[in-house]
């Protein structure tokens, strides 16, 4: 089959790289443990030839950390709120080993003020395979930094960032909390307990409960090995609380979540001890967001599409 276009997926941790025909399905993948903070030996141009060889000399459109001030080549964000066809008309190009290669702009909310980039390409494949949610929906993107997205009439309004997966990982790593445990043993009612935690906590918030790890501990009602699980449920927990007083999701609405695996399944788990409702997307979010806005940008032959 022809192929029409290269999309890369270029992160801080990993590079994958979707090679497509001409009616936007992948007929390869790649995946290579060279994301923008372990590059190899020659660096991004290094990186990119090894992603992209063999492959014919087509358009190839990159989303991801690679377009940030520590990547190839920085390019600016753009401002909320943004349309599919405004990311389009705002690709850096770059000259990398022969090849033109044309990077996603990540987008900037300056009312927070707030950023991201390469989430924004995930939106654009939600938006293809659910347009239904582009005209008044609300998207969870959970992850390290998770981020929840407001979506109106097929723009990207407005975003905020929750650094919950770093906050877990400081505080049972580098913290008195996790200091010195043993090994976790999952421990689902550890986990809900601490949702439940959160939920209660009020105006004052989790970062007020979150002492309670080590007391609860200490009194013999937390069992060392669930110390984890408990932060976890208090984080996540805290991330829901934090969700619903800032309107972002209520009950009588549904929050679409991109992703899949045991973070998600958390999530799902705590939205129902607050009683809301969490949808999970579809799958392969960024090769349908780089196809999408590929073809905006009119990378893409038009007799290809048709």
């Amino acid at each position: 089959m022809t192929t029409c276009l290269i999309g890369l997926d270029w992160g801080s941790t990993h590079l994958r790289a979707y090679r497509y025909d001409g009616q936007g399905q992948v007929l390869e993948k790649r995946a290579l443990p060279y994301g923008i903070r372990q590059l190899p030996e020659g660096g991004f141009p290094a990186a990119f030839e090894q992603a992209v060889a063999q492959w014919p000399d087509v358009p190839v459109l990159a989303c991801g950390m690679v377009g940030s001030r520590n990547g190839w080549l920085e390019v600016p964000y753009l401002d909320t709120p943004t349309s599919v066809d405004r990311l389009a008309g705002a690709l850096t190009t770059l000259n990398a080993a022969g090849r033109t290669l044309h990077l996603v702009p990540g987008l900037r909310d300056p009312s927070r003020p707030d950023v991201m980039r390469g989430e924004e390409t995930q939106v654009v494949g939600v938006l293809v395979q659910s347009p239904e949610i582009a005209r008044h929906g609300c998207l969870l993107l959970p992850g390290t930094h998770s981020k929840w997205v407001s979506l109106r009439d097929g723009e990207m309004t407005g975003f905020a960032t929750v650094m919950t997966g770093e906050l877990f990982a400081l505080l049972t790593q580098h913290s008195i909390l996790g200091a010195s445990l043993p090994p976790a043993v999952d421990d689902e009612n550890a986990f809900r307990r601490g949702v439940g935690t959160a939920r209660d906590s009020g105006a004052a918030g989790a970062l007020s409960r979150v002492f309670s790890a080590r007391t609860l501990m200490l009194d013999g009602s937390l069992a060392a090995t669930s110390v984890a699980d408990y932060l976890s449920g208090l984080l996540i927990g805290d991330e829901l609380r934090i969700a619903v007083a800032a309107g972002w999701a209520d009950a009588s609405s549904s929050v679409q979540m991109v992703g899949e695996g045991a973070l998600c399944d958390r999530y799902l788990k705590a939205a129902d001890i607050f009683g809301l409702t969490i949808r999970q997307a579809p799958d392969a979010t960024t090769s349908h967001g780089l196809w999408r806005i590929a073809a905006a940008a009119g990378l893409i032959p038009t007799q290809a599409t048709a």
